[in-house]
């Protein structure tokens, strides 16, 4: 598979993207908020998508649930991750329940508009970021492993991968890495100890299929951000953690990724450290500069073994739809979204 990924302007493919999508460094689109109308809307537009290019892509969206989620009318809504803690704070059991139910429910109904991914989930701890706040599934690490893990095995019941964001851990910056160039000057033993730890943790129970780095600089252990860091992801990720699943850059178009150079500089710093799939989003001649002057050696087997891991097992139809809300485990996570939303 091609290693870029790019987004869309709309409910419907332009001229450009068709002649874009025959480039052979796109191999994924990631979807937003802009790109959905309906149901029935974006499931033609990924079809279509997936026609005209000339790589077989990878199709992802963000949504986690809460305010980070992209698709709304008609899409069940998946509450925020951060809440089920507060909603049951003595009781980790229930949370994990319901976090299985709704990590189960949000890629059902994803895949079935034939999107292979959601990039979730948030596995950073909810610290002094505002940006994360509430996508963070709590402030202690062992609560993120425990919910997290069981939000990740109903996803996994549905067919679809993970992919857990932040890597080594975005919470503890104030700044948002969308519009800043955040710095975490805490000690390396710190990051290690609390942030990372969770990463680990879910890597060890094998639940770990893919990681997205962070746009923020560790100075205690590497002066680039770690999504631009061959000592975060070849030497820590790869190396010391065991780590061979997919690495996602974040999107190289954030103002946490600006220090690198150029577009062009940004995506060949991020596959340099150990990336495997770089994104190119909300800034289209960035991504026509990518695709003009990226060598196409960034092209590899190892990298494409791994992303076709990511992809669904099997197409969804026209069909999918419908027969995704007239099955009883659809209908049983409406009744459990129900109630907890009573609660």
């Amino acid at each position: 598979m091609a290693p870029i990924m790019l987004d869309l302007t709309g409910y419907e493919l332009t001229p450009e993207e068709k002649e874009i999508l025959e480039h052979p460094l796109v191999g994924g689109v990631i979807l937003f908020t802009r790109n959905y109308h309906d149901v029935t809307q974006v499931r033609e537009l990924v079809r279509q998508t997936r026609a005209a290019a000339r790589n077989e892509l990878l199709f992802a969206v963000d949504h986690e649930g809460g305010r980070v989620q992209r698709f709304r009318q008609g899409f069940s809504a998946i509450p925020a991750m951060g809440s089920l803690q507060n909603s049951f704070p003595e009781d980790i059991n229930t949370a994990c329940q319901y976090a299985k139910s709704f990590g189960w429910l949000m890629a059902a109904e994803v895949q079935a508009v034939d999107i292979d991914i959601s990039f979730a989930p948030v596995l950073d701890i909810h610290g002094i970021s505002e940006v994360i706040g509430d996508r963070s599934f709590s402030d202690n690490p062992q609560d993120i492993i425990s919910i997290g893990a069981a939000f990740i095995e109903g996803m996994r019941e549905a067919g679809m991968k993970s992919t857990g964001k932040h890597f080594p851990g975005h919470g503890n910056v104030l700044e948002d890495s969308h519009i800043a160039i955040p710095v975490d000057k805490r000690a390396r033993g710190d990051v290690f100890n609390i942030d990372m730890s969770v990463f680990k943790a879910v890597h060890e129970q094998g639940l770990l299929d893919a990681v997205m780095p962070a746009h923020v600089i560790y100075p205690d252990v590497d002066d680039m951000p770690a999504g631009f860091s061959e000592v975060w992801i070849k030497q820590i990720l790869r190396q010391q953690l065991g780590f061979d699943g997919v690495v996602f850059s974040d999107d190289l178009a954030m103002e946490g990724a600006t220090g690198i150079g150029s577009f062009t500089q940004r995506a060949e710093a991020a596959f340099n450290a150990g990336c495997d799939m770089a994104l190119v989003c909300n800034h289209r001649k960035g991504a026509i500069q990518v695709l003009d002057e990226l060598s196409h050696d960034y092209i590899n087997a190892t990298s494409n073994r791994r992303l076709a891991t990511m992809l669904m097992s099997q197409r969804a139809d026209n069909k999918a739809w419908a027969q995704l809300q007239q099955s009883t485990r659809w209908n049983e996570a409406q009744k459990q979204l129900e109630k907890y939303h009573e609660q």
